[in-house]
């Protein structure tokens, strides 16, 4: 992990005034507390579509569907950039909890980010709703009892779509990995994935990031590894040029391409002819069923060009989850303490048009169904954003990591 210099905080603090984030205003006696919120996210870079504008848009709708105003809790969405960088990220979380009066940070799509934060929010007892990050060692060992993790992790991702592919005969690996902590972890558990359905990981490469544009040079060492499967140890913009550079240079004709991470709105930017076949995994898909096409419904006029994919469903169902957690326990209350907040969201059964009911465990993981999906050919589409077919659905216990091999300090005590 980055270490963190008072020269560096210092540096990540200047860029603060021109971010979203409002100061603390003035609270009326006798009026009821004002909740607030940060959506700390990728505004600029890589990992924008992923989450960014559309991660904000799916937090507002939570707090709108679930009315907290006619009950006179008054709730504020705020949002920064944390450029994937964790210093910046940290600097803007401690202003946030230290200036801005905010309770609860939301997001957090980038794993180095979100441990940095996470260690923050445990100090300054406030929230961590990771809802992007996909780190499995923020509900392992370094999880805490301030952070509840939604939506995916590395060991799910590593799971369902690394040993369907050995299953199908692609049992022979090459591994182009995002060089932090993202990518390493995702590397591990698919290496342990793989090995342990009985196939075999012939090498890989590691490429800098954030910054990486041409993949040429490590296709090449890929194409010369003749693995049956090249998997993307990636995200984002990342997973699309590396991609689209794989069908240039060939290697689409002749080896596998495997996303461990993949998004609607990846497949989006690459376009059907360049991603068919991509098998890939999510736990949302805004056509799976009459629940999903709901939430759809609610969002799709505020974000027209880019539908939500599992991230920002998951932003959404984790704030909405928080929020009927601080109706239940009293918004006073909750303010005053993000541990007791995160406790009450444990006890609470979850349900929400994105992932149906859930569970939270003690370790902090929501656990929900996770569903393997193949890119449709262009002429199986129907329209725009039509871009799954389902393939299987892993059921929610089996889907992520069991909680007693995490060693989670919370588990063991």
């Amino acid at each position: 992990m980055r270490m963190f210099t008072r020269r560096g905080l210092m540096a990540a603090s200047a860029t603060l005034p021109a971010l979203s984030a409002l100061p603390a205003r003035p609270r009326a006696q006798g009026a009821a507390p004002t909740l607030r919120i940060g959506v700390l996210a990728d505004f600029s870079g890589p990992y924008r579509d992923t989450s960014g504008p559309t991660s904000v848009v799916c937090a507002r709708q939570a707090v709108a569907d679930l009315g907290l105003d006619t009950r006179g809790i008054k709730v504020e969405i705020l949002q920064a950039d944390h450029q994937n960088k964790a210093d910046v990220g940290l600097g803007i979380a401690r202003r946030w909890f230290d200036q801005d009066g905010v309770d609860a940070i939301t997001e957090v799509n980038n794993s180095a980010v979100a441990l940095a934060v996470a260690n923050l929010a445990q100090e300054k007892d406030k929230v961590v709703l990771a809802s992007g990050p996909a780190s499995a060692v923020l509900t392992g060992e370094r999880c805490t009892s301030n952070l509840v993790h939604w939506t995916y992790d590395t060991w799910m991702c590593a799971n369902v779509v690394g040993k369907a592919s050995v299953r199908a005969g692609n049992d022979s690996f090459f591994f182009l990995t995002a060089d932090y902590s993202f990518g390493h972890q995702l590397e591990r558990d698919t290496t342990a994935a793989v090995q342990g359905a009985g196939g075999k990981v012939l090498g890989g490469v590691r490429f800098p990031f954030p910054g990486t544009a041409d993949f040429s040079s490590f296709l090449v060492q890929a194409q010369s590894s003749r693995a049956k499967v090249v998997a993307m140890a990636t995200a984002g913009a990342d997973t699309v040029n590396c991609m689209k550079q794989a069908q240039e240079f060939g290697l689409t004709r002749r080896q596998k391409m495997l996303a461990l991470i993949a998004f609607i709105c990846d497949i989006h930017a690459m376009g059907l002819p360049a991603a068919q076949g991509l098998l890939l995994n999510e736990t949302f898909y805004w056509d799976l069923n009459d629940r999903t096409r709901a939430f759809l419904g609610r969002v799709r006029d505020k974000t027209p060009t880019n539908w939500p994919n599992q991230e920002h469903a998951g932003t959404y169902s984790a704030v909405l989850h928080y929020l009927k957690a601080v109706a239940d326990l009293g918004p006073a209350a909750a303010r005053a303490s993000g541990r007791a907040v995160v406790e009450r969201m444990k006890a609470m059964p979850t349900d929400d048009d994105c992932f149906g009911p859930g569970t939270l465990r003690a370790d902090g993981r929501k656990i929900h169904p996770a569903h393997l999906f193949e890119v449709k050919r262009p002429e199986e589409s129907r329209g725009p954003w039509d871009y799954y077919k389902l393939v299987g659905t892993v059921p929610a216990a089996e889907a992520f990591r069991p909680m007693g091999e995490g060693n989670c300090p919370l588990v063991r005590s």
